[in-house]
């Protein structure tokens, strides 16, 4: 038997009520939204124009990036602010102190010029809070000491105590232990020592050598020394002055002195032209004190004397040149005055050589200078070497104090 086929029956839609049920969604949105921008459209056209405000905008805008960074980096740049301006009134507050410093260093000592103040250490205040400090140096220009200048004086203190009536207050100070240098300029010596324009150079380690002209009863001698640095004492530098010569042109050499060698002698080309000279020679002949020191026989003298060959032989002679530079002409400008003003000298540096003796000449080349006594503690020089500016010394200090307590 057949099944009879079944068949499904829908219910009826109306297509205008699903329409209907539309009004929510999309569609009405799109709709909605042209009816507002034609609203936004009236509203602008009846209201009357205005420029933008971009700075208002700027500023909400700015405000609103910073509202939004996170609570500790804000406080991370708050500290950062604080910090820096902590720092830069610690840096005020140690210039303000090294300006005063300096003032005062030079007044208290009657100082040409004031002293350049370093404090070292970080942070300034906290030092100061604690009446201490780690380091100051302290460089000191143009200090007289005796004839002379010392073109710089260099000291770094440690550990510094100071004695204040408060943080702005400061009484004196304490110095342990201060190491330091002393610069003696050959530029500030050139000028200081150079009315006989003599300049000073290095030579060696420990020794300078002094070159130049020295006036003489209106003759400019050239003036050769030798002078070696050394120190005196724990606060003293001496020189000891060897080698001094005065050359008068190419006819002598002066050396003040006591020895065989010192004196006025003549040179090697002077006693070359006395054997030339006839007549020069002769007159230094006819004198039996010269003869006696020339070592020359009496007969061969008397010989010289009559005839020139013998005469030329005579003065030809290494021997007679040798012992000629040997004279002591100051010995003889004493007995014969004529003599020597036939060998060329003028009797005027004749008169004023012999007071040029050695000590006068040493106190005119003379680099050494002495250190004040400290009011407390010790100040010592150590180490004294030449250098090609100068003559430098090491300086060192215990138990020193400034000011009062």
């Amino acid at each position: 038997m057949r099944t009879p086929h079944r068949i499904t029956t829908h219910p009826y839609t109306n297509p205008y009520e699903e329409l209907a049920s539309l009004d929510d969604g999309p569609l009405e949105e799109f709709l909605h939204e042209d009816i507002r921008d034609e609203q936004d459209e009236a509203a602008a056209q009846d209201d009357p124009w205005a420029p933008p405000n971009h700075r208002r905008n700027g500023r909400r805008r700015r405000r609103g990036r910073l509202a939004g960074l996170p609570l500790a980096l804000k406080a991370v740049i708050a500290l950062v602010v604080l910090a820096s301006f902590l720092a830069l009134g610690d840096r005020w507050a140690l210039l303000y102190a090294e300006r005063r410093a300096a003032d005062t260093l030079k007044d208290r000592f009657d100082l040409a010029a004031a002293p350049e103040v370093e404090i070292g250490g970080f942070p300034f205040l906290t030092q100061l809070a604690d009446e201490r400090l780690d380091s100051v140096k302290v460089t000191v220009p143009d200090v007289a000491a005796d004839r002379i200048s010392l073109a710089q004086v260099t000291a770094t203190a440690k550990d510094v105590r100071l004695h204040t009536d408060g943080p702005t207050a400061v009484r004196g100070a304490d110095v342990p232990i201060l190491q330091g240098d002393v610069l003696l300029s050959f530029a500030d010596l050139n000028r200081e020592l150079g009315a006989s324009q003599v300049t000073f150079t290095g030579q060696g380690h420990d020794r300078v050598r002094a070159r130049g002209t020295l006036p003489v009863a209106g003759h400019d001698l050239r003036l050769r020394a030798e002078a070696r640095i050394v120190r005196e004492g724990d606060r003293g530098i001496a020189t000891h002055i060897g080698g001094m010569r005065l050359d008068i042109g190419d006819l002598a050499t002066y050396r003040p002195g006591t020895r065989a060698a010192d004196g006025l002698h003549l040179s090697r080309e002077s006693a070359a032209r006395l054997a030339r000279e006839t007549r020069k020679a002769k007159a230094l002949l006819s004198i039996p004190s010269v003869v006696r020191r020339l070592g020359v026989p009496d007969s061969v003298v008397r010989e010289a004397l009559r005839n020139e060959s013998k005469l030329t032989d005579l003065t030809g002679t290494p021997r007679f040149l040798h012992q000629a530079m040997r004279l002591n002409l100051i010995d003889l400008a004493l007995d014969h005055p004529a003599l020597l003003k036939r060998l060329g000298f003028d009797p005027a540096l004749l008169d004023a050589l012999p007071r040029l003796t050695r000590p006068v000449l040493a106190d005119q080349l003379s680099l050494g200078f002495r250190l004040p006594e400290p009011p407390s503690g010790a100040l010592r020089l150590r180490d004294v070497r030449v250098e090609e500016d100068g003559i430098r010394v090491r300086l060192e200090g215990t138990g020193l104090a400034v000011g009062g307590k």
